[in-house]
Parts: C-alpha cells; sequence; structure tokens
C-alpha cells in the first residue's frame, strides 16, 4: 500500500513519462502555408487535408497562400516560424529541391530549416499546349518548332521550378527554341496558357487535368509510366521515350526546424491516416494524383537526393538565380 509520499513520487514519475506525450497535443490554430497562388496542386491538397487534420487535432486549421516564384517567400516563413508543429508548409518538394543549387542567396536552408513530415502524393505532369498550336502530338509539336523557332513559349511556376528544368531538358533533348516565362505557381502558369498568353505548359495533372478534360488546353503527353484514366488517349514520357520520364508534382508536408520530434511524429500519423481514407484516394486519383507518403526519414532522404540530381541538372545548364 502506498503512503501518501510514495504515491505523489509514483505521480511525479508518471507524469515525467507523460511529458512527451503531451508535447504532442496542439494548443492552437494551425496554419498550412501554400507558398503558390490559389488554384494549384498544393493548395488543392492543402483544402482537402485542412478540414480532416482539424478533426483529427482539435483545432482550427486554415490554410494561407504565400505565393513568390519557386515558393521560397512561403517556405522561408515556415522555417523561421516557431518550432512547435502549429506552422506547416505543403509544397512541391521537387521544386523545393533545387533551390539549394540554384539560389545563391537562398534565405533559409532547405536540409536545416526545414522538418520533412511526409511525402503526400505523385502527380505527373500533364504536358499539353493552347488549342490554337496546331499540333496533337509530340512529333508535330518538334515539327511546328522548328518550323517556327521561338514563337513557342512555355508558361512554368517559376524560375528553377521543376517545369522550367523539365522544359529545359527536353529541349536540349529535340533541339528546341521554345522561350520558358516564369510565373508565380502553377495555377497562375495554367490561366496564362488557357489565355493564350503562353501557349505550352508542364504542369502536376491535380491542377491541370480538368482543363485538358473540359478542351481548355490540349493534351500532348502525361510524364511517369502510366497513363491517366481521364486522358487515356495521351501516351506517357515512357512511351514517347522522353528524358526524365518521372519528373512531375511531388507533394509534401513540412515544418520549422527544432520541432519536436513527438510532434512531428503525431503529425506523420494524423496527415497519413487523412491520406489513406478511401475517399481521399479516391479524389487524388480522379484528379490525376497518386497518394504516396512516408515517415519523416523517408521524405528526408527522398529529398537529399532529389537535391542531388536536380543539383546536376541545373549545374549542366548553368541556371543561377541571385535571390
Amino acid at each position: 500500500m502506498l503512503t501518501r509520499r510514495g504515491a505523489f513520487a509514483l505521480a511525479l514519475v508518471l507524469a515525467a513519462f507523460a511529458a512527451p506525450a503531451s508535447a504532442q497535443n496542439f494548443t492552437k490554430q494551425v496554419t498550412i502555408i501554400v507558398p503558390y497562388a490559389p488554384g494549384g496542386t498544393s493548395d488543392i491538397i492543402a483544402r482537402v487535408v485542412g478540414p480532416e487534420l482539424s478533426k483529427a487535432i482539435g483545432q482550427p486549421v486554415i490554410v494561407e497562400n504565400k505565393p513568390s516564384s519557386s515558393g521560397n517567400i512561403g517556405a522561408d516563413f515556415v522555417a523561421k516560424s516557431a518550432p512547435d508543429g502549429h506552422t506547416l508548409l505543403i509544397t512541391d518538394a521537387g521544386t523545393l529541391a533545387t533551390q539549394p543549387n540554384l539560389v545563391k542567396k537562398l534565405s533559409f536552408d532547405v536540409q536545416k530549416d526545414l522538418v520533412p513530415i511526409t511525402l503526400v502524393m505523385f502527380s505527373p505532369y500533364l504536358f499539353a499546349v493552347h488549342p490554337s498550336v496546331p499540333v496533337s502530338t509530340l512529333q508535330e509539336l518538334i515539327a511546328y518548332d522548328k518550323a517556327n523557332p521561338g514563337k513557342l513559349n512555355v508558361g512554368t511556376s517559376g524560375v528553377g521550378s521543376i517545369q522550367h528544368l523539365t522544359a529545359l531538358v527536353i529541349a536540349k533533348k529535340y533541339g528546341l527554341k521554345w522561350g520558358i516565362v516564369p510565373y508565380r505557381g502553377g495555377a497562375a502558369a495554367i490561366r496564362a496558357v488557357v489565355s493564350n498568353e503562353s501557349n505550352v505548359i508542364f504542369n502536376g495533372a491535380l491542377a491541370t487535368q480538368p482543363f485538358v478534360v473540359q478542351n481548355q488546353l490540349k493534351g500532348i503527353a502525361v510524364s511517369g509510366e502510366k497513363r491517366l484514366p481521364a486522358v487515356a488517349n495521351l501516351p506517357t514520357f515512357k512511351e514517347l521515350d522522353m528524358p526524365i520520364v518521372d519528373t512531375g508534382s511531388w507533394q509534401g508536408f513540412l515544418t520549422s526546424k527544432d520541432t519536436p520530434p513527438a510532434m512531428t511524429a503525431r503529425l506523420n500519423a494524423e496527415l497519413r491516416k487523412i491520406l489513406a481514407q478511401p475517399e481521399i484516394v479516391k479524389k487524388m486519383a480522379e484528379l490525376g494524383g497518386e497518394v504516396r507518403t512516408s515517415t519523416p526519414d523517408e521524405f528526408a532522404n527522398w529529398l537529399n537526393k532529389a537535391i542531388n540530381d536536380w543539383g546536376a541538372v541545373v549545374k549542366a545548364e548553368n541556371i543561377q538565380i541571385d535571390g
């Protein structure tokens, strides 16, 4: 039988063991920062996941857009936020991976100042053109570009984005002379191509497929190895023997450095449960995406590899931004 002193000591021990669990609790509103304009892939995911995360943690979850070229303003904001897991970044992880080798004066360190939580999904790129461009296949586009050098412009989500690098690699392989025009995120690039301000786009299917289905854009191909059911007539990059077959929009959640590991683990668990919900898996698939989650360590390893791989492309193309 415990004495009062013994019971008090036991309570202290139990409290000590309970401390890590309490660190996982959410005590205020959570903000998901989308570093691009509304309507793009990251924004769509944030607004699908946000309400479910709110239910899971018992706190409000809001989505805030901080658009900029390549998403660096939003990423910097999260990197400098309080290390408590209440400010999250949802971003194109591939484009994030290009920044260390691309930007001379990057205001944050991708590998040190941001903590990976989980990969979210892969959305292959839809390679599409404005309907006024008189081509329907890759070979027709190559022939048209060579007959009209400099007439075509590729709209991208920003300088150094994966869209930008993809357009450069493809142009190099086929000897294309198209221009590359940066916008403030994928949604802005889509609007520009739909309005024929620019006329070629490589962008995540999650945000781009509806415009192809509605004939506001004309599909040419889809990156990756699988055709998309909604646009099953479009060949894959693999079928066409195009370079960088697996290029596309890899989305992921991150938070600020020094966030307690217990909080990162809780966020990882909650987000992966949400993304495993059949209705969300179905919604992502209908929009042209494939849910692909990970542990924080798996995401960190993926990001490190992507930084090295895309860094080689940046250096080969001799691209650099002052920041």
